[in-house]
């Protein structure tokens, strides 16, 4: 599995040279290290690293498309993001990643959504599910509800069980 990280402003002039490097290291984007398994993001230019990890990646320094297909596992520490699917695509012109393919996005908090599509707006913090087909999306979010009771209602007391019945004694004629 390769990974996908920002890893300093020189790598990425030395590997995309200067016109991709600016824009994926001022918005805290991702650059493409194939023989660096376990590099560790570096955060001195004010961008906040994103770590993707795939079966395989890709990326156009024309269209500034990053693609990474096969188990994609994403990690955004800023913000408290975890997700998977089959493929993802960040988009550095527009500052945002479309997840495809069986989507699990987790958030700090337990926030979670699953979906066949996810698009994340990253400079508005913002999902947007899609379903598969004729499938629903879903979604569980953790809230703060302070007049909820703590603890799930208790059901009342079952009369207890009787396997042996009590039987009147026959009257005869």
């Amino acid at each position: 599995m390769k990974k996908l990280s920002i890893y300093g402003l020189n790598v990425l002039k030395n590997r995309w040279g200067m016109g991709m490097a600016l824009p994926l290291a001022a918005a805290g984007a991702i650059a493409f290290l194939p023989q660096l398994p376990d590099a560790r993001a570096q955060t001195s230019g004010g961008g906040r690293p994103i770590v993707v990890r795939s079966d395989r990646q890709e990326a156009n320094q024309v269209t500034g498309v990053v693609t990474a297909v096969g188990n994609v596992q994403i990690n955004y520490p800023a913000r408290q993001i975890n997700a998977t699917s089959a493929q993802a695509q960040y988009f550095s012109q527009e500052n945002r990643i479309v997840l495809m393919g069986n989507v699990y996005v987790q958030r700090g908090g337990g926030d979670s959504i699953r979906a066949e599509t996810v698009t994340y707006l990253i400079d508005e913090q913002r999902f947007i599910a899609e379903p598969q087909g004729n499938r629903q999306v879903e979604s569980t979010y953790i809230i703060s509800d302070p007049e909820a009771p703590t603890q799930p209602p208790v059901a009342p007391a079952a009369p207890a069980y009787n396997p042996k019945p009590a039987f009147k004694t026959p009257v005869s004629n």
